[in-house]
């Protein structure tokens, strides 16, 4: 069986890691955050004391990184791992991410001799716990393939989007759509609740109807509606508002870069910057909906 270095135990990473141990895989970790290395060991993996120290030996190398300059430090910086992976070995790098960046660090793992897959996921920590994530790949057909049996252990649904960044741009694409739903969703709950509709009511007649979106089916964003989503724990758990905006940043950039027209991304962006500036930044982005409640 493959030996896998999991570098990145934070609140996605560090359940990706459990269930491959679950899968019985050998997993060496490590995290900058002792804590998260001690939880991953009490789960039966074997502990690292660096990145470097995590890589040696390993047949495949999963990242899962807040942001560009992480992985791009992790790998490509003067302390960086490449020399210490092996020849022929997988790395997978679930961070996300912006393409360029994804796209240069794969180009220079695999002219080391290495292959790379950029993997960034869909699903959030309730997926991640459950081993039901959506893994969006961008890399060679060979590569992909190296991926599939490993990524299968943590996740639902892999697709093959395209070359190295293609799974980057695809996913920014997604949480870029999810952004305009969630705030739409809200807008039109908030809008019947204000004229006496119960939400409850309003979100199953929106679910037989052509509004039926992801959000109301899954992640409804007024709380007492849906059982087991934040919005019924006080909008925590689940993903952050700062990493939407995150995410609606990467796209926009993304559209700055090819000249595409994005109007309802970026009058989500200014909404998302909006609540998180009024300090809502580490809670789940469906919070969004109180933002629209009125006055």
């Amino acid at each position: 069986m493959n030996k896998i270095a999991f570098i990145g135990l934070g609140n996605m990473g560090g359940p990706m890691a459990a269930n491959l141990l679950k899968h019985e895989c050998p997993v060496t970790v490590f995290d900058l955050v002792p804590t998260a290395i001690d939880k991953a060991c009490e789960q039966g993996a074997r502990a690292a004391a660096t990145a470097r120290d995590a890589v040696m030996g390993a047949d495949v190398i999963i990242s899962m990184l807040p942001a560009a300059a992480h992985v791009k430090s992790l790998y490509l910086g003067d302390d960086g791992i490449l020399d210490n992976i092996a020849d022929n070995a997988l790395v997978i790098d679930c961070s996300t991410i912006d393409a360029q960046t994804a796209r240069d660090v794969g180009q220079t793992i695999e002219a080391a001799g290495k292959h790379f897959v950029d993997a960034p996921v869909s699903g959030g920590t309730a997926g991640a716990a459950a081993g039901t994530l959506t893994f969006i790949m961008g890399g060679s057909s060979e590569a992909v393939n190296m991926a599939r049996p490993v990524l299968d252990k943590m996740g639902k649904n892999l697709f093959h989007a395209g070359p190295a960044g293609a799974g980057q741009v695809a996913k920014i694409c997604n949480n870029m759509l999810l952004a305009v739903l969630m705030t739409g969703t809200s807008e039109a709950l908030q809008l019947g609740m204000a004229h006496g509709l119960d939400p409850s009511v309003l979100s199953d007649i929106m679910k037989q109807s052509s509004g039926c979106n992801w959000t109301l089916e899954k992640y409804n964003p007024c709380p007492g509606v849906m059982e087991a989503v934040p919005s019924s724990n006080d909008y925590q758990g689940g993903f952050m508002v700062k990493l939407m905006n995150k995410d609606l940043g990467l796209a926009m950039d993304a559209a700055a870069t090819s000249g595409s027209s994005t109007p309802m991304a970026a009058l989500a962006q200014s909404l998302y910057r909006l609540h998180q500036g009024q300090g809502n930044q580490d809670r789940d982005f469906s919070s969004i909906f109180e933002l629209f409640a009125a006055k």
